[in-house]
C-alpha cells in the first residue's frame, strides 16, 4: 500500500501528540477531566490554605490539561464549603481542602448537618503542619515548664488567645490545661493575626497557633516560643523542643488534605492520589512547603484515610476531655 506524503505527516504529528502528552492519561481514566475542576477551599481567601491550593492546582492543571480553579466558601469553621462538596456530583469535578476542622466537627458540633466520614471519599493527603506555644517577650518564662510553673502560681491570670472555639488552636490549649493541671481563661478571636498582636503587646500571656504564622515573629525577636505541639521538632523552629518532652502525652498537630464526594469513581481518585503525591515531590512545591514551616503528607488514598480516621479519634478524645461542644 502507498502511504502518502499527506498520511505520513498526519501519523507523524498524533505520534508527536501522544509523546508530549502528560502519561498520566495513559495510566488513569482518559476521559477525565474533560473540563474544569472545581477546587473548593472552606476558608477565606488568603494564608496557607490558599498557598498549598494553589501551588497544587497549577501542578494538577499543567499535568492533566484541564483548570484546576480554586473556589473559597467560607464560614461555620468548614462547614459550609465542607457540606457543599458533600452535595456535589460524585464524578471528580468538585473536590474538598480537607483540614484539622473536618477531624475536630465530628464531636465538636452534636448538629453537624452531614457525616463527613461517610460523605466524604479520602483522596491524598497535603501537609501536617506543628502548632507552637509563644508567649510575650515580657512574660518571665524560658520554657514549658517555666510556663506551667508560672500559670500555677498566678491561678485565674493567665489568658491564652486562639483563632476560635473549637479550632486547633483551641483545643491544644485545652489539652495542655488538662495534662498540666493548669487554669488559664481562652480567649477566641476572628483568626490568629489579631491574637498573636495580643500577645506580643502583651495584653494576653500566650498562644498555640500554627508555625505557618507565627515563626517569622519569633525569628524576628517579637515572640517566645517555648514548644512545638509535635513530637518532632519543626525544621523552621529547630531550636524549639516538642512539648511532650515536658509534659508526657501531649501532641497535637494541624493537617491539610483533598477529599472528594462519597462514590467517587475509583480511577478518579487514584489518578487525583498519584498526581497530587508527585506534586508534594517537586523541587519547587517541597521548598515551598518547607518555608510555610509545614511537613509534606505522601501516601495513598487508603493510608489518608486511615490518618482521617486516626485524626478524628484523636481530637475526639480531647473533645471530650475538654466538655466543650459547639452552642
Amino acid at each position: 500500500m502507498m502511504i502518502t506524503r499527506r498520511h505520513f505527516l498526519q501519523t507523524a504529528v498524533c505520534a508527536a501528540a501522544s509523546l508530549a502528552a502528560p502519561r498520566t492519561f495513559a495510566l488513569g481514566n482518559p476521559s477525565y477531566p474533560s473540563r474544569s475542576v472545581k477546587w473548593v477551599v472552606p476558608y477565606a481567601p488568603g494564608g496557607a490554605t490558599d498557598v498549598l491550593s494553589r501551588l497544587l492546582c497549577q501542578r494538577l492543571s499543567d499535568r492533566l490539561g484541564q483548570s484546576f480553579v480554586v473556589e473559597n466558601k467560607p464560614g461555620a469553621g468548614s462547614n459550609i464549603g465542607t457540606q457543599a462538596v458533600i452535595a456535589s456530583a460524585p464524578d471528580g469535578y468538585t473536590l474538598l481542602l480537607t483540614s484539622t476542622a473536618n477531624a475536630i466537627n465530628a464531636s465538636f458540633d452534636p448538629a453537624l448537618p452531614y457525616d463527613f466520614a461517610k460523605g466524604i471519599a479520602p483522596v491524598a493527603g497535603v501537609a501536617r503542619i506543628p502548632l507552637v506555644l509563644v508567649v510575650g517577650n515580657d512574660l518571665p518564662v524560658k520554657s514549658v515548664a517555666d510556663f506551667i510553673a508560672y500559670a500555677k502560681a498566678n491561678p485565674g491570670k493567665m489568658s491564652i488567645a486562639s483563632s476560635g472555639i473549637g479550632t486547633s488552636l483551641h483545643l491544644s490549649g485545652e489539652l495542655f490545661k488538662s495534662l498540666a493541671s493548669v487554669q488559664f481563661t481562652h480567649v477566641p478571636y476572628r483568626g490568629s493575626a489579631p491574637g498573636l498582636t495580643d500577645v506580643m503587646s502583651g495584653q494576653i500571656q500566650g498562644m498555640f497557633d500554627n508555625v505557618t504564622s507565627s515563626f517569622e515573629l519569633v525569628r524576628a525577636g517579637k515572640l517566645r516560643a517555648l514548644g512545638v505541639t509535635t513530637r518532632e521538632r519543626a525544621e523552621v523552629l529547630p531550636d524549639v523542643p516538642p512539648i511532650a518532652d515536658t509534659l508526657a502525652g501531649y501532641e497535637t498537630s494541624s493537617f491539610y488534605g483533598v477529599g472528594a464526594p462519597h462514590d467517587t469513581p475509583r480511577e478518579i481518585i487514584d489518578l487525583l492520589n498519584r498526581e497530587i503525591d508527585a506534586a508534594l515531590s517537586d523541587t519547587e512545591i517541597k521548598a515551598r512547603i518547607a518555608e510555610l514551616g509545614a511537613i509534606p503528607l505522601h501516601g495513598s488514598a487508603a493510608e489518608f484515610g486511615g490518618m482521617l480516621a486516626a485524626e478524628t479519634d484523636r481530637w475526639r478524645k480531647v473533645v471530650e476531655l475538654s466538655g466543650i461542644r459547639k452552642e
